[in-house]
């Protein structure tokens, strides 16, 4: 009887684990090929793990170059065929691209629309799989299953060939590729079972912000068995037998016999650094790992990531939607340090990372894309769930700063790569610090941010904002024409005079609570001068913000809808909305009801165009229109209603968005290949599903989220307890998709005073209660913001 009893407990304990550990698979939802259509070279990475190094991709046209640096290219989901797979995919990085056939060697890529050309192979979507930390595809002309998996700075390939004598494995090292710009030199050399080498590139946005710069990536590859034969090509010229070779077009091949179903398995580890680094990067982390185990490892890191953030209920689209947008979020902008702590620096050579006393880094160093917008989505997400992260990142920036005078907006390998020409690195410092992340050197932190902020002397391309000069002279950045092909390079004014003026004028706010908090009270005064340098543009005859001219006069033939004409990547309809810092004043000069109406139309009739570009395919789609969430102007502008009274409004608006903006195919993911931006996009789907969100990026003296309604029935916020001691749950009653709008709401048992939590509050831990319904509750009997 006792027997039978422990058999009944051991199989429900069995039940009750493997139960446990199907909740715990959020990887499930990860759906990498959402949105996948006409996206930035860095966005289709499934092969990788949290802001990893190695991101391995299949590449559809990743080679055929990218004019302006940022264009779609790499992998779309509308294309038929796949050239290879690449190790490196970061914002202005990309190369080290890998490639298995069967028969006549070929060693060019080939070009997309020729069919047989090069050793691009066709294949078909049902042969496709992909999630986090996983890729796998059939090689439909060579049938070769071709699979991708990672760890922090290791690429894991594992090819399954047929029965033949001519499986040929290339290494692709000398060829342009993704963002990365043209190759100035490779080198790749062959011994036994080894393949390493380097490949030195010129992006576009480094030849313009850091003008003598390269971005340099190391490979060191370890194959699992010897090849037959091999050799070394330049192009489509091949040396069989020669094991180095160096220059342009540099590559190297080896050919095996398998029999059916036989495996060549490589690792491959990765650096920015040196080959040895590479080598040591790869014998750290994979030794003793074989493909299997690396996946299961992939996948295992993943589901621990995304599970700081643990939704129930609600649509499985949604779930879909929530868990692949903060795939996103997590992936870009990975290490660029090995795991000895050398990193890239940004003079080209190499710098060192201090070891604590036992013997782990005392933080790591990250690429990134341009900061632009990141505060309505990345680093809110970063504070809440991955504060560590977000601490390194601040200790990236520092790094730069302290190694070339400047902070960066971007950087690859520590080169500056500005992107859009401004600098919103110091307000997301100064973020950082202001909700308690603050393990790095404070006073040198402090020294950045008011350097970016308010210092034109000797300020260097890479930089940004190089009219902040003037902007802090007259208060305002003049419209001025661009003579120069660079308008991002202008330093007396800007061809983007109106949106800098309200760029510089948050960044201002927000360094001003940094230089307040380490009494700094001449600098605070300064800043918030600077910070109220918008109202010198708002026009109250028609109600815009509107540009002005060097001797003050706003400019004439003024159209609200014209983009470019002083305004970056919008217009006046979207760009008026833009006072993040102080949208009660901005309220106030409307007035609430004009404010509220004047939205709520604009809303109204974006939907039509489903609230960006409609279903045209371009990163730019909808930049003339009223509002563009494909584009981080406007990221903010759906939660405005909370300071004009109407937070249902923007309980609407929100839910609107989340439901006809984002969607779950390849072409319609993130709008209509619209730019994700490093999970910018997915980011903001995560805030907005959780139902909380800061217009004001987490800079104001008290940060706080605005709340919403979420799309599940709980959200459980839960960081391991050495960061964060008690979960943060949020439970929602009456959740249903007919239910955007909030009745009542208590915190940890008390009834909420107005739709506003702290972020204290939230970093202690307790019960957010929500009643959700199908109608608009009265102001009155939900609450009013304060």
């Amino acid at each position: 009887m006792m027997r039978r009893i422990l058999l009944i407990l051991l199989v429900s304990i069995q039940a009750t684990l493997l139960y446990a550990q199907k909740e715990a698979d959020l990887v499930q939802y990860v759906k990498p090929n959402i949105g996948s259509a006409h996206s930035r070279y860095f966005f289709y990475t499934p092969a990788a793990v949290p802001f990893g190094m190695a991101k391995l991709a299949p590449s559809t046209n990743g080679s055929e170059g990218n004019r302006s640096g940022w264009e779609a290219v790499g992998y779309d989901d509308r294309h038929r065929s796949i050239e290879g797979f690449a190790n490196f995919h970061e914002f202005q990085i990309g190369g080290v691209l890998f490639a298995a056939t069967v028969g006549k060697l070929k060693t060019v890529p080939g070009k997309l629309q020729e069919k047989n050309s090069g050793y691009r192979s066709s294949f078909d979507k049902a042969d496709e799989y992909a999630t986090a930390g996983y890729y796998r595809v059939l090689l439909k002309d060579y049938q070769i299953k071709a699979e991708l998996t990672a760890t922090e700075r290791v690429g894991f390939h594992q090819y399954t060939f047929p029965e033949t004598d001519s499986a040929n494995v290339i290494f692709d090292i000398g060829h342009k590729l993704g963002e990365s710009g043209p190759v100035l030199d490779a080198e790749v050399t062959y011994d036994g079972q080894h393949v390493w080498g380097y490949v030195v590139t010129k992006p576009v946005y480094v030849q313009k912000y850091q003008e003598k710069a390269n971005v340099t990536m190391y490979f060191y590859a370890e194959l699992d068995r010897i090849p037959v034969s091999y050799g070394a090509f330049i192009d489509s010229t091949q040396f069989n037998g020669l094991k180095t070779i160096k220059g342009k077009g540099a590559g190297m091949y080896l050919r095996f016999k398998t029999k059916k179903g036989d495996q060549i398995g490589i690792k491959t580890g990765l650096s920015y650094t040196s080959v040895e680094n590479a080598k040591a990067n790869l014998v750290k982390e994979a030794s003793g790992l074989n493909f299997e185990k690396a996946k299961v490892k992939a996948i295992q890191n993943w589901n621990h990531s995304l599970g700081r953030i643990e939704v129930k209920g609600g649509l499985v689209q949604d779930r879909v939607k929530f868990y692949t947008g903060l795939f996103h979020a997590l992936l870009g902008r990975g290490l660029a340090n090995d795991v000895n702590g050398a990193y890239p620096k940004n003079d080209g050579s190499i710098g060192q990372i201090p070891l604590l006393k036992n013997g782990k880094l005392l933080h790591n160093h990250y690429n990134t894309d341009a900061i632009w917008g990141a505060f309505w989505n990345l680093t809110q997400l970063w504070a809440i769930a991955y504060p560590e992260y977000y601490n390194d990142w601040v200790q990236s920036q520092l790094l730069v700063y302290k190694d070339a005078g400047w902070l960066g907006d971007g950087i690859a390998n520590s080169k500056y790569v500005s992107g859009v020409g401004t600098n919103f690195t110091g307000l997301a410092i100064a973020a950082a610090y202001n909700v308690g992340i603050r393990n790095y050197d404070v006073p040198l932190a402090y020294a950045a941010v008011r350097k970016n902020e308010l210092e034109a002397k000797d300020r260097i391309p890479g930089a940004g904002k190089l009219d902040v000069g003037v902007f802090v002279a007259k208060g305002y950045s003049p419209f001025v024409k661009d003579q120069s092909g660079n308008p991002e390079l202008n330093t007396h004014g800007s061809p983007f005079g109106a949106s800098h003026t309200l760029e510089y004028s948050f960044s201002s706010f927000a360094a001003a609570q940094f230089a307040h908090a380490v009494h700094q009270p001449e600098d605070y005064k300064q800043l918030m001068k600077l910070s109220e340098g918008w109202k010198l543009l708002y026009d109250p005859g028609t109600k815009f913000i509107r540009p002005k001219d060097s001797l003050g006069k706003f400019l004439d033939r003024f159209n609200p809808f014209e983009s470019w004409r002083g305004f970056q990547e919008g217009n006046a309809w979207q760009y008026t909305f833009y006072v993040p810092h102080a949208p009660e004043e901005l309220v106030g000069m409307l007035g609430k009801e004009t404010f509220s109406r004047r939205l709520d139309s604009i809303f109204t009739i974006s939907q039509q165009n489903l609230f960006g570009g409609g279903k045209h395919i371009d990163a730019f789609a909808g930049i003339e229109g009223l509002y563009n969430h494909g584009n981080q102007p406007n990221l903010h502008v759906s939660w405005l209603f909370h300071y004009a009274g109407r937070p249902d409004l923007s309980q609407k608006w929100v839910r609107a968005i989340c439901n006809e903006f984002y969607g779950t195919d390849g072409i319609h993911g993130y709008g209509y290949g619209q730019d994700e931006d490093q999970g910018q996009l997915g980011a903001w789907y995560v805030l907005a599903a959780m139902g909380l969100f800061d217009v004001k990026g987490l800079t104001a003296p008290e940060p706080s989220f605005l709340i919403g309604a979420p799309l599940f029935e709980s959200v459980r916020i839960k960081l391991p307890k050495d960061i964060q001691k008690k979960d943060f749950l949020i439970q929602v009653s009456e959740q249903d998709p007919n239910h955007p709008y909030i009745q009542s709401g208590k915190l940890n048992g008390k009834n909420l005073t107005g739709l506003k939590l702290k972020f204290e509050d939230l970093r202690k831990g307790g019960v957010l209660e929500l009643v959700l319904g199908g109608q608009a509750k009265s102001l009155n009997t939900v609450s009013r913001n304060k």
